[in-house]
Parts: C-alpha cells; sequence; structure tokens
C-alpha cells in the first residue's frame, strides 16, 4: 500500500512542481530544548502549504480518461488551493466545493489558480457530501483532503526530502489534522531508517489520533473550535489508525491553535 517504490516514485514527480524548501535551523529553540532543532517551512510552497504535493502526485496516478473528465474535492482552505494549482500544472479541470462561509480571499485565491469552485454548505460536511454527489453524476475524481493512499503518499516525500538533507534527523514532529500528513511522514521515515522516532502533535481539543477509545477506528473530532468554516465532524483517514500508529512513535496534545503553524514540521536531532 505505501511502498518505498511508490515513495521514490512520487519524489520524482513532486520535485517538478514544489519549491524547495531547506531546512531552517532554530538557535532559539534549539537553546531551549537543549536540542538542535530544525522548522521545514512549507509555508513557502506557492500555494502556502505542503498540500500540493498530494494533489500532484495523485494526478499523475491518474489514467487518461479520469484526466479527460477532471478532478473535484471539498475544502476551505490550503487543500482547496492545492488541488486547484495541481490541476492547472497537469492541464485538468478541477472543481471545489467550499462552504458558504468560506472566506473570500480563499474563494479568489482557488479561483485564481484555474479552479470552478461551488459554494455549498454551510460545513465542510455539507460541502463534502455535495463534492460527492458532483463526483457521481459526471465521473469526477474525488481528491480526499487526506483520507487517500495517494495523497498520503505525496505529503511523505517531505520525509525524503529531510533524511537527504539532514540523515542524522532522530526526531521528527508532524501536525496532524485528519492524518494523511503524518502517515506518509512517517510511513516513510520509517522505511528509510527505522530508528527515527515520529511524534504526531494535535490539539488539545480534538485528540481523535491520540485517545485511547478511538484507537484503530475512526470517530468524529469533538468540536473544538468556533470557525465558521471548520469541520462539523473529521474522522481520521480510515488507513491512519492501522497503518500510522504502528510508525509513530506517539502522538501529543499541543494547547496551541491548530492554525498557529500551518505548514511548518519540525525536525529535532539530538546533540
Amino acid at each position: 500500500m505505501l511502498t518505498l517504490e511508490k515513495f521514490e516514485e512520487a519524489y520524482e514527480e513532486v520535485r517538478k512542481i514544489t519549491s524547495e524548501t531547506k531546512l531552517v535551523y532554530s538557535e532559539y529553540f534549539s537553546d531551549m530544548t537543549g536540542n538542535k532543532v530544525y522548522f521545514k517551512p512549507e509555508n513557502m510552497q506557492y500555494t502556502g502549504a505542503y498540500k500540493v504535493r498530494g494533489a500532484y502526485y495523485k494526478i499523475s496516478t491518474l489514467t487518461e480518461e479520469e484526466k479527460e473528465k477532471g478532478l473535484i474535492t471539498a475544502s476551505a482552505g490550503n487543500h482547496a488551493q492545492g488541488v486547484a494549482y495541481a490541476a492547472k500544472l497537469a492541464g485538468i479541470k478541477a472543481t471545489v466545493v467550499m462552504p458558504t462561509s468560506t472566506p473570500l480571499i480563499k474563494v479568489n485565491r482557488t479561483k485564481g489558480y484555474g479552479a470552478e469552485v461551488v459554494l455549498e454548505g454551510d460545513v465542510f460536511d455539507e460541502s463534502l457530501a455535495h463534492a460527492l454527489k458532483l463526483a457521481e453524476e459526471h465521473g469526477y475524481t474525488f481528491v480526499h483532503p487526506f483520507n487517500d493512499l495517494d495523497v498520503a503518499t505525496g505529503q511523505g516525500t517531505i520525509a525524503m526530502e529531510i533524511i537527504k538533507e539532514l540523515p542524522t534527523v532522530d526526531y521528527i514532529l508532524v501536525p496532524i489534522g485528519g492524518g494523511g500528513l503524518c502517515t506518509g511522514v512517517s510511513t516513510l521515515a520509517k522505511l528509510l531508517n527505522p530508528k527515527i522516532k515520529v511524534i504526531g502533535v494535535e490539539p488539545a481539543g480534538a485528540t481523535v489520533c491520540r485517545s485511547p477509545s478511538n484507537r484503530g477506528r475512526s470517530s468524529p473530532f469533538p468540536r473544538s473550535t468556533p470557525s465558521p468554516t471548520a469541520r462539523r465532524s473529521r474522522p481520521p483517514a480510515t488507513f491512519c489508525s492501522p497503518t500510522s500508529r504502528r510508525t509513530w512513535t506517539t502522538s501529543s496534545p499541543s494547547r496551541t491553535r491548530s492554525s498557529s503553524w500551518p505548514s511548518w514540521t519540525w525536525w529535532r536531532t539530538t546533540r
């Protein structure tokens, strides 16, 4: 399912269209923790996040017939822009369903990358249901924000880059939303070096992956934010629990708002 061969293939595809986000050494966090701490600034990607990696690799796996019919997704943020931009680069039609409450700047940015935007539903779950309905009606390929192995493989190319640049890395801290990023990064990191410890970090108010009651199954996140564009419920990727927990060392809640470091991944090496 998630193999080294697939990750290598994804790495070659993704590097064609992504920016080289070199590690940034943090003197402040290194002094504070007593370790050598680096940040992987994926917010420097053209669309402002790592999401374009998974979207572009997903597109590379499609047949010509699927490409001709086009893509569709549901998102109110980074994934929407990642899919729109990746589809533009590949010359494929993309439709993005967004909640009606999505800030206008996000809607316009997604349109600016060439996607057709459909505003439907008050929250993400309603937009998702409408996107799936349109996909079935028109034969579009649905690109899930995280619950897709090809998408997770594309996101995991981050681990390939960091290990190439910093072979001595021994801890990787990865933010968890739906679980696609952490699934890809943790799996590839362990394939390349089983000694690397991977820690998934999620908001304290939405610890769905850390909660013992949710081990081995997916369930909705509790409502932890008043944001109108937030998902009313967001179960983790269906492959997230069995796959990722075998490769994650642990997961940890953070009291920092989940939007504070939207695209940064923290890499640490011990002194």
